[in-house]
């Protein structure tokens, strides 16, 4: 039983030693905050320097979204089944996916 234990042990200590953050792949800290045309606000940043990633925060919520960036014909489109955002230029729209409810359209730095 010791040796379950202390197997179980080494493998938590060996996966947090593993762990590593760079800052390449780190998040910013700063967000970009979009008013739309609902009033809904949209905070946004990308979670990678890739850009492939998207960190979205509704109404300035706890909850943050991770959206990955999808194949889309105009713009860019991030979404992670639930939440969408297209963005084009310096403006965009957010929406759920599974009703294709609109939380905003025209949002943009106020």
């Amino acid at each position: 039983m010791k040796g379950v234990v202390a197997l179980m042990a080494l493998a938590v200590l060996g996966g947090c030693a593993s762990f590593t953050s760079s800052p390449a792949s780190a998040p910013s800290d700063n967000w970009t905050r979009w008013v739309c045309d609902s009033q809904a606000e949209v905070l946004w940043r990308f979670a990678d320097s890739s850009q492939q990633s998207l960190d979205v925060r509704l109404g300035g919520g706890d909850q943050v979204y991770r959206l990955n960036a999808e194949p889309g014909a105009s713009g860019s489109l991030y979404s992670d089944g639930v939440l969408a955002f297209h963005s084009k230029g310096d403006e965009g729209l957010v929406y759920w996916v599974a009703t294709n409810d609109l939380i905003g359209r025209g949002c943009k730095a106020p």
